[in-house]
């Protein structure tokens, strides 16, 4: 059965452009790592105020999106993206999973 997984970033104010951006730009090989590993839907959500981003995923798989910094591809999207994000030293972003308090099913 599919698990859902919420999760907060933080960019750096002012690159909210440059998010989406590179967003619309996103790497085909990392779509597929992401669907091979089983993430089904993957969406986030900025909060313009406060520089903030919501990230929800729904996972078949083991592993979501932050479990996967080992592969290569990951990697590199991290490096790609730490310039604009609030990063730990391994360039992968600073994260905080939010626990699901309502689901209207």
């Amino acid at each position: 059965m599919p698990r859902k997984l919420a999760f907060r970033m933080k960019l750096i104010p002012g690159f909210e452009e440059e998010y989406e951006r590179r967003h619309s730009e996103i790497w085909p090989e990392l779509v597929t790592l992401l669907k091979e590993a089983g993430i089904l839907d993957y969406q986030i959500f900025l909060d313009k105020e406060t520089s903030s981003l919501f990230a929800f995923q729904v996972i078949e798989g083991e592993a979501n999106s932050q479990e996967l910094g080992s592969t290569g591809i990951v990697q590199r999207w991290w490096k790609h993206m730490a310039d604009i994000m609030e990063t730990n030293p391994d360039n992968s972003p600073i994260s905080v999973e939010l626990p699901n308090v309502f689901d209207l099913q």
